[in-house]
C-alpha cells in the first residue's frame, strides 16, 4: 500500500503494546494453509486484539479483502504464502477478534436535556456532557464504529463499518429507530443535508450513498477517479463533498452539486496526505490530514480549492480520523503512544482544540474510550 503511514505506524504499535485482557486464548494458524507469519505466533493473538478497528478494516481493504459477513479481514502485512500471494481466507480463518459489547446501553438521567457529545469507539459509542465532558451513557452493539453526523432535530447517525450498516439514535436514546444498509462494504463518512433532512454515506467499497429524508433503499453515485471515499459534508445549500483515494492511495477531493448525478472533481492547492474528516464551516470546507496534522480550511470555486486558513494540531495528536467543530472549539477524538520501543503504551483520548488557532489542546477528556474514531455534538431542544 502506498502512503499508509498513519496505518503503518498502527500495525507497528499494536506488536509492541501490552496486550488486552479477556480476548481468549492465542490462536493457531491453520494447517497446511504455507502462510509465512512476519510475527511470532506468540506475540500474534493476544496483541492482535488491541489493533485498531480501522487499521485492519482498511489494510483489509487495501487488499481487496473487505467483507460484511466477517467484520474484518486482515491480509496485507499480515500473511502471505511462500510464493508470496496473499491468502485472506486462511488468515482471516485464525484471527480471534473482539465481540461486540455485550448488555443493555445505558444512559444517564437527565442527558437529554444536555448537549451531548458523542464518540465513537472500536465496540462502542460513548456519550458524554458537552462541553463539561462527564460520561454520561455507552451505546453498544457495534463492529468499528467509524463515522458519526447529526441532523438538524439532534439524531445521531453512526456507520457500522463491520456489518455494512446505518445506525440512527434519538438525542440521548438508548435504542436504535432505524437501521439502514449500506449497499457497498465499509461505511465510514455520513452527513445530513439540512435543506432535504437526505442522509449521505461515504463507502470504502467506492460509493456514496444518499439516503432519501435519511430511510429506505439509497441512490448510488460513484466518481471513477475515486477508488475509495472515505468522508463526507453537505454545504449549508445542499452540495456535497466528498474526500477518497485513487486506485494508487493518492488523494482526491470531489463535489456532488445539489441535483447533479455526477460528481465535480476539484484540486486543492494544499497536499493532503491522508484523508481525516470533512466538515462544512460557514463559507469553507474543513478538510483533515493526519499526516501533518492540520486541519485545512478551504473556498471552492469551480474545479479548484483554495486554502484560506489551518488549524495546527499539537499536544499529541497522532492518529485520529474524524474531527468535529463546535463554534469555537474543534473536536479530536485521539489515539497515541509513550514508552519504548521495548515497552510502548496505548493511550486514548478526546482533545479539545481553540478553533481556528490550534496549537496545544485546552482540554482531553479521557476514560471509557478504546481506539475513538469519530466524534459529534447534538444539542439539546430547548
Amino acid at each position: 500500500m502506498d502512503n499508509n503511514a498513519p496505518f503503518a505506524r498502527a500495525i507497528r504499535r499494536t506488536f509492541s503494546a501490552a496486550p488486552s485482557k479477556g480476548y481468549g486464548t492465542k490462536p493457531e494458524p491453520p494447517k497446511g494453509s504455507g502462510l509465512v507469519y512476519g510475527v511470532k505466533m506468540s506475540r500474534l493473538g493476544p496483541r492482535l486484539q488491541s489493533v485498531s478497528a480501522a487499521a485492519l478494516a482498511v489494510l483489509s481493504a487495501c487488499s481487496g479483502g473487505i467483507t460484511t459477513a466477517v467484520p474484518f479481514q486482515a491480509t496485507s502485512g499480515w500473511g502471505r504464502t511462500a510464493s508470496g500471494s496473499e491468502s485472506p481466507s486462511s488468515v482471516r480463518s485464525f484471527l480471534r477478534l473482539p465481540l461486540a459489547d455485550t448488555g443493555p446501553s445505558r444512559m444517564a438521567p437527565g442527558a437529554v436535556a444536555q448537549d451531548l457529545l458523542y464518540v465513537a469507539n472500536s465496540t462502542t459509542v460513548t456519550v458524554y456532557s458537552y462541553p463539561s465532558g462527564k460520561l454520561l451513557g455507552t451505546l453498544k452493539h457495534f463492529y468499528a464504529p467509524q463515522g458519526e453526523c447529526v441532523d438538524t432535530i439532534g439524531d445521531v447517525f453512526v456507520t457500522n463499518f463491520g456489518t455494512g450498516q446505518i445506525f440512527e439514535y434519538k438525542h440521548g436514546g438508548t435504542k436504535r429507530i432505524e437501521t439502514l444498509k449500506s449497499p457497498t462494504a465499509g461505511p465510514i463518512g455520513c452527513s445530513v443535508d439540512s435543506t432535504t433532512g437526505n442522509l449521505a454515506v461515504s463507502a470504502f467499497g467506492g460509493i456514496v450513498a444518499i439516503y432519501k429524508h435519511a430511510r429506505g433503499k439509497p441512490t448510488r453515485y460513484t466518481d471513477p477517479r475515486i477508488a475509495k471515499f472515505y468522508w463526507c459534508a453537505y454545504d449549508s445549500v445542499g452540495d456535497l463533498f466528498v474526500d477518497g483515494q485513487d486506485s494508487s492511495s493518492g488523494f482526491r477531493f470531489a463535489e456532488l452539486p445539489k441535483g447533479s448525478r455526477a460528481f465535480t472533481d476539484i484540486t486543492l492547492n494544499q497536499p493532503i496526505g491522508w484523508p481525516a474528516g470533512v466538515q462544512w464551516q460557514g463559507d469553507r470546507v474543513l478538510v483533515g490530514d493526519q499526516n501533518t496534522p492540520v486541519i485545512y480550511e478551504f473556498k471552492i470555486s469551480g474545479k479548484s480549492g483554495s486554502k484560506v486558513g489551518r488549524t495546527p494540531l499539537g499536544s499529541r495528536a497522532e492518529f485520529f480520523k474524524q474531527f468535529w467543530v463546535e463554534k469555537q472549539t474543534l473536536i479530536l477524538p485521539n489515539e497515541y503512544v509513550t514508552g519504548k520501543a521495548s515497552k510502548l503504551e496505548t493511550h486514548f483520548e478526546t482533545l479539545y482544540f481553540k478553533y481556528p488557532a490550534g496549537g496545544k489542546a485546552a482540554k482531553a477528556i479521557r476514560g471509557a474510550m478504546r481506539f475513538p474514531a469519530a466524534a459529534v455534538v447534538s444539542a439539546a431542544t430547548r
